[in-house]
């Protein structure tokens, strides 16, 4: 089970790290070198997800890295359509920062059955778009306002609300290609607050970011762009924990 897997991990001390891979992003005919690394990195899951996909791509992209991963396959959905059996778990975001009814709720009615039928472990995830120094795709197709940069009290207490309405996950989010990671004293502000997993993603670019958002109080750091430009700073953040 994942989520037991994840929370034994923290429990024991442990700092974890997830690749995000957007298929729009990484050419077909580039998953094997891309793959070549992953499946020699130590990094925990692989997420899986975008904005923009469009669903023949999405599925014929977690049909191609299911046959060769060795590491297991998380979705992580940028709309209702983005659920396939080709994967292990799925977290199901809801987007507790905005007042996007469609991304609060509508959006899971749509999909409850799909999600039902698929197999899938389900991880209900609450998710905090967090304000970057320019807009990121997040922010723009989600037609939401992010949580000021500043306004930690904020974010935690959308955290706290999320886990007590039963989320399983916190995912702080400066969206992709973010310019900078989410600022130190949010995300200890939130960590105090919850008594869930802790996840960060956004600008971490470097080992550098990595081990400053996990001594933040981030369980789980998401890297995703900076692989996207080369596969090989896959090496930058393996080995990973010291």
């Amino acid at each position: 089970m994942i989520k037991e897997n994840i929370l034994s991990k923290i429990a024991s001390g442990e700092k974890l790290w997830f690749i995000l891979l957007d298929p729009d992003k990484i050419e077909l005919n580039k998953i094997d070198s891309l793959f070549s690394l992953i499946n020699k990195s130590n990094c925990d899951y692989l997420l899986v997800g975008g904005s923009l996909i469009n669903d023949q791509k999405f599925h014929e992209f977690l049909k191609k890295i299911k046959s060769i991963s060795k590491k297991p396959i998380i979705i992580f959905p940028g709309n209702n359509q983005q659920i396939s059996k080709n994967a292990d778990g799925l977290f199901l975001l809801s987007l507790i920062s905005g007042r996007n009814p469609d991304l609060l709720i509508g959006q899971h009615v749509k999909s409850s059955f799909k999600v039902k039928d698929s197999g899938l472990e389900i991880l209900p995830c609450g998710y905090l778009l967090i304000e970057g120094s320019s807009l990121t795709s997040a922010v723009y197709i989600s037609e939401s306002l992010p949580i000021p940069r500043n306004k930690s009290d904020i974010a935690a207490a959308t955290a706290l609300a999320g886990e007590q309405l039963g989320l399983q996950f916190i995912y702080l989010d400066k969206g992709s290609g973010a310019e900078s990671t989410v600022e130190n004293k949010m995300i200890k502000a939130v960590q105090e607050t919850i008594n869930i997993p802790l996840i960060v993603g956004g600008g971490i670019n470097n080992r550098e970011d990595l081990v400053n958002v996990w001594n933040a109080g981030a369980d789980i750091a998401v890297i995703g762009t900076a692989i996207e430009k080369d596969f090989n700073n896959i090496l930058l953040f393996n080995p990973i924990n010291d």
